[in-house]
């Protein structure tokens, strides 16, 4: 939510697609997920077409496709579904209106995530500087491998984040070495620090730049989204 208001804060105009069933990022940016009557849940079970569930926000040039807890029983049911892994691909076909389409994925590797990947040509991974972060990134390529091989061969793992990085601490700075070690140049030079103002923002359906916008949080989303245009999106043009 953060990096989106930034982007459309830059001039670009974003979709973001909640996939996770807990909407937090729908609520972070201001949309109340109880009243929503269409999700990306009626979305994926072919319900509704792109247009009826888009939900414009108050921040500039952001839209979203609100989560609610509707979405929480979808893997059960599109388990048995005929092309059950390429449903949120064909309907984000029709949003060729977006500069940025923003997917937030729930932290699981189940059929809402591979959805989430298989619709997607960059992966942004944000990796917390905590050690048991790593453990998990190890599950995700091994996932995204077999994503490029059979469903979808575009799919670039080349955005890694370190956040909530605390340079008092010895255990930050390691985890932070090791990932650069490993992962070179896919590791944006952007840190997101933890920060008191970010870990409010949300409370108040704000994204960063909006609550706090002299932070240092907002300073280094704002850097992300740089960062991010010079990266993918000016290669576009």
């Amino acid at each position: 939510m953060n990096l989106a208001a930034v982007l459309g804060g830059m001039g670009k105009k974003v979709l973001v697609v909640d996939m996770d069933p807990q909407g937090n990022c729908t609520s972070g940016l201001g949309v109340d997920r109880e009243q929503t009557e269409r999700s990306v849940y009626q979305l994926l079970m072919d319900s509704a077409d792109l247009p009826e569930v888009v939900v414009e926000t108050e921040w500039t040039n952001v839209s979203v496709i609100p989560a609610n807890i509707d979405l929480a029983g979808s893997e059960v049911e599109l388990a048995g579904v005929m092309s059950r892994e390429t449903r949120l691909r064909r309907k984000l076909r029709e949003g060729s209106d977006y500069d940025v389409l923003l997917i937030d994925c729930p932290p699981s590797l189940g059929l809402l995530t591979i959805n989430a990947l298989v619709a997607s040509e960059h992966m942004l991974v944000p990796i917390q500087c905590e050690y048991y972060a790593l453990e998990g990134v190890g599950q995700l390529l091994r996932t995204v491998r077999l994503i490029q091989g059979y469903l979808n061969e575009d799919l670039a793992m080349d955005g890694i984040v370190l956040t909530m990085f605390d340079g008092r601490t010895n255990l930050s700075r390691e985890v932070a070495d090791e990932v650069r070690r490993q992962f070179g140049e896919k590791v944006f030079e952007t840190i997101i620090p933890r920060n008191v103002r970010l870990s409010e923002a949300p409370s108040y359906g704000k994204p960063i730049g909006y609550y706090a916008a002299n932070s240092v949080g907002a300073r280094a989303f704002q850097s992300l989204g740089q960062e991010v245009v010079g990266r993918w999106l000016k290669a576009k043009r």
